[in-house]
């Protein structure tokens, strides 16, 4: 499995040597179009021929939404020329797309590139263009632009990997700003902490749970059962605190694909405690332990969150959370 940015860069790479030919043979296509041309209105309407045949005509572009032809300059040449129904919408004729971003992207010597994902401002979905340099015997005349809807193009088998990374992510800057002038109310869930412990580190290691998240401050656990992963149960504390709610659970082995061993449950759960009650002012509201991927998630009083691996939080001492004095 790939880390993130791997993934992405992966996918571009596929979606380069899948688009690179056709983009090639199109862009020759629109150098001829450019060519001995009279007039603006004459160069549009020979473009416009050329991308409704390259539409019509072609099997490698079933997520294409629309193609179109602009200036080195960013001012469009030709109409939009969507690939549905090989509409032509020629009111787009010499508006200037200079500002977006992939018009001002260094050119690489095949003069073939993909544009970042960005939003489409009509479908509101996820698009990226695919851009090729026209040239003729005067020189570079533009670029043939080609959008693609993500959802319909080529994938990878492989879904990115979790990033096994301390990442700290801050919260609601009012809270932050308001934060000494708070300090920890005991829960109920704080004054039975023992016994919640004792039957969240059951539930995880016999009953199937692999993931687990304590709301302390509000007394609820939310929990996600490995046989049945796409589904979250929330119990109360008087659930959680009911010795019969083992029952409701099967027994379960306890998942090979666990990152966490079982006997380091109960030592992270124990762990969340000692967050929840170190300080007054900055204290654990909510933790959360996820046993397949090995991520502790902990949000904190200053609405904070940090997101780490189980074995660097367990190593993580008072100075790195509180400071040092």
């Amino acid at each position: 499995m790939n880390t993130f940015d791997e993934t992405i860069q992966a996918r571009k790479k596929l979606l380069q040597e899948h688009l690179g030919g056709f983009m090639g043979r199109l862009a020759e296509q629109c150098a001829v179009g450019c060519e001995h041309q009279t007039s603006k209105q004459s160069v549009a309407d020979r473009l416009d021929e050329v991308l409704k045949h390259a539409l019509s005509d072609c099997d490698e572009l079933p997520a294409c939404r629309l193609l179109y032809v602009i200036d080195v300059d960013g001012i469009q040449l030709s109409s939009n020329i969507f690939s549905e129904d090989l509409r032509a919408d020629s009111s787009r004729i010499g508006q200037d797309l200079s500002g977006r971003p992939y018009i001002s992207k260094v050119v690489p010597a095949d003069g073939f590139f993909l544009s970042d994902v960005y939003i489409s401002q009509t479908t509101r979905r996820s698009l990226i263009t695919a851009v090729q340099l026209i040239r003729t015997n005067e020189g570079a005349k533009g670029f043939v632009c080609a959008d693609f809807e993500l959802g319909k193009l080529p994938e990878l088998d492989q879904p990115t990997e979790d990033r096994r990374i301390w990442m700290q992510v801050k919260g609601d800057p009012f809270i932050r700003s308001t934060l000494f002038m708070q300090s920890r109310a005991i829960s109920p869930m704080d004054d039975r902490i023992d016994d919640v412990l004792a039957t969240v580190d059951e539930l995880v290691v016999e009953r199937g749970v692999f993931h687990a998240k304590l709301h302390f401050a509000s007394s609820r656990a939310t929990i996600w059962l490995y046989d049945d992963p796409y589904r979250y149960r929330i119990h109360v504390l008087d659930e959680i605190l009911n010795p019969s709610i083992c029952l409701a659970y099967p027994q379960r082995t306890y998942p090979k694909e666990a990152m966490v061993p079982k006997e380091l449950v109960r030592e992270v759960l124990e762990r969340f405690r000692w967050l929840r009650e170190m300080d007054e002012t900055i204290y654990l509201r909510a933790g959360s332990l996820n046993t397949i991927n090995g991520i502790v998630a902990l949000n904190f009083s200053c609405d904070g969150s940090h997101y780490l691996p189980y074995e660097e939080f367990l190593e993580r001492d008072e100075s790195f959370w509180f400071g040092s004095d």
